[in-house]
């Protein structure tokens, strides 16, 4: 039995996306961003980011769609990260 390839790409992009959601609504829910690397998750939505323009470069629906809701919870994310670390004062955290 053959797997056609756009099928397996959508439910692997469904799967990784879907995997990335539990830490996105959490972070958007609680602006809690000690835990999360700033280094891993600026390198995460850059890659993403490149991954979103491949797909686009390519034509190619599965990668953009994919990428294109990723990058969107990876840049809110990034964005409360960016904020809490260099922007928040210690007066807010009391």
């Amino acid at each position: 039995m053959i797997i056609d390839s756009d099928i397996l790409g959508y439910v692997a992009a469904t799967l990784t996306t879907t995997a990335f959601l539990p830490q996105a609504i959490l972070t958007i829910r609680t602006r809690d961003t000690d835990g999360l690397s700033l280094s891993m998750y600026s390198t995460f939505t850059l890659g993403v980011l490149c991954w979103l323009i491949y797909g686009i470069c390519l034509a190619n629906n599965v990668i953009i769609f994919a990428n294109a809701i990723t990058l969107f919870l990876a840049i809110l994310i990034l964005s409360f990260k960016i904020y809490n670390t260099f922007f928040k004062s210690k007066n807010d955290e009391n």
